[in-house]
């Protein structure tokens, strides 16, 4: 490739770059900052995502598609993050105290499902801040239709347990 055609190639790929950040980027972050639980650290996960969308060149075939790349990748890459090895290094009680600031919302119930488990948070944080039915969320986590299913479940139930108590 030359440079000439490197250079137009990067900026046409830059403009639906930039297209897709706008689109996505507060949404990725909402997503990052669940699991990383630090405002830095889901930013450096979510410019990671889109070093590696940047990288890939990658195609979409939908809007669709393009989201639930962009989510899968996310959440891979803060799994890959979190299981760091100089990430078991830390305490955890150490940063009890931290909170995710940002571009989140200020709600009550979203803070108290950031709060869930794991297994539950991600299955209620893309089925009703994201809109996705159960079937997309299998997909999206790799996960049995039924076993989303059962996290919904649990996440509700025990989030209904703990909303209920500080009433």
């Amino acid at each position: 490739m030359t440079k000439s055609e490197f250079e137009l190639s990067e900026s046409i790929i830059g403009q639906s770059i930039d297209e897709i950040y706008m689109r996505h980027v507060s949404m990725l972050y909402r997503v990052c900052c669940a699991y990383m639980k630090s405002h830095a650290d889901a930013e450096d996960v979510v410019s990671d995502v889109f070093v590696k969308l940047i990288r890939r060149r990658k195609s979409f075939q939908s809007a669709e598609h393009e989201k639930a790349w962009l989510l899968r990748t996310a959440i891979n890459l803060c799994k890959d993050n979190l299981k760091h090895w100089w990430r078991s290094r830390e305490d955890i009680d150490d940063h009890r105290d931290l909170e995710c600031e940002g571009p989140l919302r200020e709600d009550e119930t979203l803070k108290e499902v950031l709060r869930l488990p794991e297994r539950y948070k991600a299955a209620i944080y893309l089925y009703y801040y994201e809109g996705y039915s159960t079937e997309e969320i299998s997909k999206i986590l790799r996960k049995p239709h039924s076993t989303v299913r059962y996290h919904l479940h649990m996440g509700r139930k025990l989030l209904k347990e703990i909303l209920e108590n500080e009433e």
